[in-house]
């Protein structure tokens, strides 16, 4: 009965000391002088307008800001007068019950630098830089060039590096902090998930309201380069395919398989992956539903294949309320996930309540729990609350 009052001390004290993290670019508000509101509710959540203009390349459709481009009088030459930048600063205070029952503040968890935005017409590009992650300079994560509307059509083509994930639910754009479990679950030491990766990505819109996304990845993640200077160290390319259709206003279900290989030495693993996902809004609830269904054939990459395949599956059911739609200042979330798999050091099932105020359009308070049913630390209990701040 002592963790409630525990809980809500750390509770009490994050919300006057810590700050949080925004995946949104206000450097686009900037540019067009437009609230955040516009693109996300809440942010960095992406509204349909927000996801139609980050597909439009970061282009507002027949909308041209004055001086965006230095005149050099060079028509061969596209230079951005200023690059468009934003910041991240993300800090937590957590309590848990898995740790010693501590009070921990994590803080600065994340420093975040972020660009993006249009090149010239139809081409553009987006990355981050982690200064600090947990401690330690991560590097660069989302990194890509998009080439929009690729020979006049509704082809646009993402070359660099992305989430494998980001054409079902957007790991990055989620409220909550606990994760979608199911997208960095990998067997083994398999390489492969459905989170970041390097390649292609093809997407296209349909006027039936059909969007097909086509990548071809590495399937190696976003690890160093090898001694031979190169980031693939075999000889397979991956394949994830997926197709959505809007059923109607408010509903949209998608389908999507991952077929690849992996061989970091002498032996290899081949993936198979499949699911579905589906997306109901009705105001003021939005469902999100994800399935994955997994095989591997050899994820400990032994000399001896083992004699069946390896099953792995997961889902995550994510419901956000937003009272006054768009114009809400307070919403909350609930998110459950669960994984299970052959390998039993991968089961999870765990349960996820978040709240949030919007202080400002850019500005947010949130609090959050998390109770694990199932996992490495069954029946582990862990708070936390915060504010988020983009500039």
């Amino acid at each position: 009965m002592k963790i409630l009052p525990r809980a809500a001390v750390a509770a009490v004290l994050l919300l006057a000391v810590t700050s949080g993290g925004l995946l949104a670019m206000p450097a686009f508000a900037r540019k067009y002088s437009m609230s955040c509101k516009t693109c996300h509710a809440p942010f960095p959540k992406l509204k349909p307008y927000g996801e139609e203009f980050a597909a439009n390349g970061f282009v507002i459709k027949d909308k041209d800001t004055p001086r965006y481009t230095i005149d050099t009088g060079d028509p061969a030459l596209s230079l951005l007068r200023e690059l468009p930048i934003a910041l991240r600063l993300e800090g937590f205070l957590a309590w848990n019950n898995a740790n010693e029952r501590q009070v921990d503040f994590l803080a600065p968890y994340i420093l975040k630098f972020l660009s993006g935005g249009a090149i010239t017409k139809d081409i553009a590009y987006y990355f981050y830089f982690f200064f600090s992650e947990r401690g330690s300079v991560a590097g660069i994560e989302d990194a890509f060039v998009m080439f929009n509307n690729v020979f006049g059509s509704d082809l646009d083509l993402f070359v660099g590096q992305f989430q494998v994930s980001d054409p079902l639910f957007k790991r990055e754009l989620r409220l909550p902090f606990e994760d979608y479990a199911i997208y960095d679950t990998a067997p083994g030491a398999s390489r492969i998930n459905l989170t970041y990766d390097r390649g292609v990505m093809l997407t296209y819109g349909l006027p039936t309201g059909t969007d097909v996304t086509v990548e071809v990845l590495n399937g190696t993640g976003i690890g160093e380069a090898n001694i031979f200077r190169s980031f693939d160290d075999d000889p397979y390319k991956n394949l994830f395919v997926r197709v959505s259709q809007e059923v109607a206003s408010a509903v949209r279900i998608g389908g999507f398989g991952y077929f690849g290989k992996e061989r970091p030495e002498d032996v290899a693993n081949a993936v198979t992956m499949f699911g579905g996902d589906a997306t109901l809004s009705a105001r003021p609830f939005e469902l999100n539903l994800q399935y994955v269904e997994r095989r591997d054939t050899n994820p400990f990459f032994a000399a001896l294949p083992p004699p069946g395949k390896l099953a792995t599956r997961g889902a995550f059911a994510e419901l956000i309320y937003l009272p006054k739609g768009d114009d809400s200042r307070w919403y909350a979330t609930g998110l459950f996930n669960w994984v299970d798999s052959d390998q039993a050091e991968l089961r999870y099932t765990a349960a996820t309540a978040h709240v949030g105020y919007l202080l400002r359009r850019n500005m947010r308070l949130t609090a959050e729990a998390t109770y694990a049913f199932r996992g490495p630390y069954a029946e582990h209990i862990r708070f936390g609350t915060g504010i988020i701040l983009g500039f």
